[in-house]
């Protein structure tokens, strides 16, 4: 069967799951048929989750689709859900959101490209080219900046000050780098590529005068992380693009609704991330430390958000194809 005919012959079982399954997170409990429905849809949607990763492999929508729907109605009906908020906010962070980012894991990639290949280039092109170096801006200008405006401009307001500016803005670029990938990923494609080359003018800049390490030791701190969960959230906007583009045999608007609502736990999850990001970008970047104290600070960060949702992504989709199986 092609995928196209395995979606349309059981999207309806799936809304059915889905609705069940939040019918049953919000009551108390549901009535003995209810219930039994619900069994069966999970236990059948887990062996057609269990189906779709060995003959659709490559279509990492459908396969994060059914992940979700078969991990939320497991969660019901296996204990995980509790009414304590507490709880439900474990689930999120080793759950929903890891599984959601690791389901988007090539968008991601495409979304490093987009940032990082026009970053390299700036910065070597800026670098090594007197000319490229003098189209920058006027020597004043570029002495300045080199020289006192990059470095004090991390401690130009009390940290706390600082910091929340920092989390709000970056907030709002993650949520803009997301949203903007409704239109047809193009204009989530533009943002990466603006913030990746503005990224490669700085480095350039500090590079062409030999102050490279200068530039490395006050991006690197916050920078690891706050650039990741940029990446992330261009990835996941990337993904909401190509739902637009590609909605299978579902409408468009059926597909963003689908697809929406479940890489929009990226979105959510990434707030941590950012908040983190300007605390460190607040309190630890501009301080009078060793740079590697800095930047090891940055490191932990960076190894801990990608650590994140790496083992909890993977063992959760281990945990749902062993559970269909």
């Amino acid at each position: 069967m092609d995928i196209d005919a395995f979606v349309a012959t059981n999207q309806y079982q799936w809304q059915r799951l889905e609705q069940l399954t939040k019918r049953a997170r919000k009551v108390s409990n549901v009535g003995p048929d209810e219930l039994d429905e619900l069994v069966g849809l999970y236990q059948r949607t887990g062996g057609q989750l269990a189906h779709a990763r060995l003959a659709y492999r490559g279509d990492d929508a459908l396969i994060g689709r059914l992940t979700y729907l078969v991990a939320e109605a497991h969660g019901v009906l296996y204990g995980t859900r509790d009414t304590e908020p507490g709880k439900g906010i474990v689930r999120f962070f080793t759950v929903s959101f890891p599984a959601a980012v690791w389901s988007i894991r090539w968008f991601i990639a495409a979304s490093a490209a987009f940032t990082l290949v026009p970053w390299i280039i700036m910065m070597v092109w800026i670098g090594i080219s007197p000319d490229a170096f003098n189209l920058t801006a006027d020597e004043a200008i570029r002495t300045s900046y080199i020289e006192r405006d990059f470095e004090e401009y991390y401690s130009s307001q009390p940290a706390q000050n600082f910091a929340s500016q920092v989390f709000l803005n970056n907030v709002r670029v993650a949520i803009l780098a997301f949203a903007a990938g409704i239109l047809l990923c193009v204009f989530t494609a533009l943002i990466l590529i603006y913030n990746g080359a503005n990224g490669g003018v700085a480095g350039g800049l500090f590079t062409h005068v030999g102050e490279w390490e200068r530039f490395w030791g006050l991006i690197l701190p916050h920078g690891l992380l706050e650039i990741s969960a940029v990446i992330v959230a261009g990835g996941a906007g990337l993904r909401l693009g190509w739902t637009v583009i590609s909605p299978g045999n579902r409408t468009r608007w059926r597909a963003l609704a689908d697809d929406g609502r479940y890489v929009g736990n990226v979105i959510i999850g990434l707030v941590l991330a950012m908040f983190i990001a300007g605390l460190i970008e607040g309190f630890v970047t501009g301080r009078p430390w060793p740079t590697s104290v800095r930047v090891g600070i940055g490191v932990l960060a960076f190894v801990a958000f990608w650590g994140w949702p790496i083992v909890y992504g993977r063992r959760a989709a281990r945990a749902h194809e062993a559970s269909s199986a």
